[in-house]
């Protein structure tokens, strides 16, 4: 009977550290998500580059592409407007957009409207691995404070530190993939092929690395809710002490 009870005592413990890690990981791929402002904020960010190439070959010029995909851009950050929905994703989308339009029309080079988003991907890359290297994984400095953990996995739990090393490593890997696939593009001025590979490398990528970074998460040990600092309680006043003042 013993053995029995502490046989079910120990499935359910398992049970529930499974329940623990699944409840975690899902969490971690819904605040991943939300970066990126969920499918829809990703859709907005891919399309003008869509618009500028999809107006380009038609139109062969760079002016027209340019505003085109910009009107489009800002177009989008209009609806969220009016929707009431977050703006910080489309805002930095016209952002981007601006700055990609602005290079290109400066230049009259067509392939230029993609550089500033290349130029982003190799810096998100660098500063992916420079985190994990210095053991401060970018993955787990964001979802830390959205599951409760806060830092507790660097010094409390090393296989949630391991876990958040390695997505942040599949992260780094992925922001390397644009750049070294569309660099050799943008040299040769091959404008067709780099805008149309940009896109294909927009949403597919980020919900695969969402979906791999789950799966990880998974895996590991469930987070350990860092404890909070309670204050000092205020000292007891002593009533009958204070009435017998004079």
């Amino acid at each position: 009977m013993t053995r029995g009870r502490h046989a079910a005592a120990e499935e359910e413990l398992s049970e529930a550290d499974a329940a623990a890690r699944e409840a975690a990981s899902k969490e971690a791929a819904d605040t991943l998500k939300k970066a990126f402002g969920g499918v829809r904020g990703m859709v907005d960010t891919t399309v003008p580059g869509l618009v500028f190439i999809v107006a380009y070959n038609l139109s062969h010029q760079v002016a027209t592409a340019s505003w085109c995909a910009l009107g489009l851009s800002a177009l989008l950050a209009v609806v969220r407007l009016l929707r009431r929905e977050t703006l910080q994703h489309a805002f930095s989308g016209v952002f981007g957009v601006a700055i990609g339009a602005f290079i290109a029309m400066k230049s009259g080079k067509a392939e230029n409207f993609y550089l500033p988003g290349l130029l982003w991907n190799v810096a998100l890359c660098a500063a992916y691995a420079v985190s994990a290297l210095v053991r401060w994984p970018a993955i787990g400095v964001m979802l830390g404070p959205i599951t409760g953990e806060m830092f507790t996995w660097r010094t409390q739990n090393p296989g949630r530190m391991r876990a958040y090393t390695k997505a942040t490593w599949l992260w780094a890997g992925l922001m390397a993939v644009k750049p070294v696939l569309l660099f050799p593009l943008y040299f040769s001025h091959n404008v067709n092929l780099l805008g149309w590979l940009k896109v294909a490398l927009g949403i597919p990528p980020l919900l695969l690395a969402i979906y791999v970074t789950w799966l990880i998460l998974a895996k590991a040990p469930p987070p350990i809710k860092a404890e909070e600092e309670q204050a000092d309680p205020e000292p007891a006043v002593d009533e009958e002490a204070v009435t017998s003042r004079p």
